[in-house]
């Protein structure tokens, strides 16, 4: 028997759904609702399953942008997205990692709904103008002036070098050792004068509540925690298609991700919340 076609594309329609949402709790039920929907359409008259799929998923994604953004807007502290446990495989497809990594889904949490399944939709998955526009309810015209404007505001926000994988690896590895032993000097010289760290504990565990600026204090504030936490404890995954963090301080987990430019740490992305860190035991499947 022939494969069902929403089984066959499950894992692009979760990362569909993830990068839209940034949230893979969220990415999950809507890929469940879409699934539902999939069960009762004659899959006789569905010309493109894939298409149909990414249409369904793009437009439940939308219901669940707009219901999420009170919510959003209420958090308590910094959000930033839910982490995911991901195989080196992974960052082989190098614009699928950079479009899962937490700094550009950061940045895309900047955008509108509608330009984010637009710029998801074209940038990452190459969708046609005409697929969009069924998917968004709005006019292909209207969408390539859509593209257009999403493409130039995360160009100008997400991070200006992409680095080697064994770059990116080296400097996590020495980040994380310099960290676990609490030598503060180390974490400086790891840093860019200018890095910023950005926490999210969601108001259940401590975190910083506003971005933190400066080498020095990051490094000194990393340093602290680790010399005050009992049973601290670092190990090198990969998360979101590139080379992470997991810290464990007292029996709370972390999950870290950084921005490297020049051999440099110039963006610290710590993710607390343990409502965001149910996904790091195992890989998520992404595909395109």
């Amino acid at each position: 028997m022939a494969k069902d076609p929403f089984v066959a594309h499950r894992g692009l329609l979760f990362t569909v759904a993830y990068e839209m949402l940034g949230s893979a709790a969220d990415a999950e039920d809507v890929v469940q609702e879409s699934w539902l929907r999939w069960a009762g359409v004659d899959h006789a008259r569905v010309r493109d399953p894939r298409a149909y799929l990414v249409r369904t998923v793009t437009r439940q994604s939308l219901n669940r942008l707009r219901s999420l953004s009170r919510s959003r807007e209420e958090y308590v502290g910094e959000w930033l997205p839910e982490p995911l446990l991901t195989s080196p495989d992974v960052a082989e497809d190098v614009e699928l990692a950079e479009s899962v990594s937490i700094a550009v889904l950061t940045v895309l949490e900047t955008l509108g709904p509608v330009e984010r399944a637009v710029f998801v939709l074209r940038e990452v998955f190459a969708v046609p103008y005409g697929e969009i526009a069924g998917a968004t309810g709005k006019s292909p015209a209207a969408v390539r002036q859509i593209a257009r404007r999403a493409r130039e505001h995360v160009a100008a926000r997400r991070p200006r070098v992409r680095v080697s994988r064994s770059e990116q690896q080296a400097v996590v590895e020495r980040f994380l050792v310099a960290l676990r032993t609490g030598r503060l000097r180390e974490l400086m010289d790891l840093m860019a004068p200018d890095v910023v760290m950005i926490a999210d504990g969601g108001g259940i565990v401590a975190a910083a509540p506003a971005p933190v600026h400066g080498a020095e204090v990051v490094a000194g504030l990393l340093a602290r925690a680790g010399r005050l936490g009992a049973g601290f404890r670092t190990a090198a995954v990969w998360l979101n298609g590139a080379p992470a963090g997991r810290i464990e301080c007292d029996g709370e987990p972390s999950a870290v991700s950084l921005v490297v430019e020049d051999g440099r740490v110039t963006r610290i992305y710590l993710v607390r919340n343990p409502r965001k860190l149910t996904r790091l035991d195992v890989p998520a499947v992404l595909a395109r």
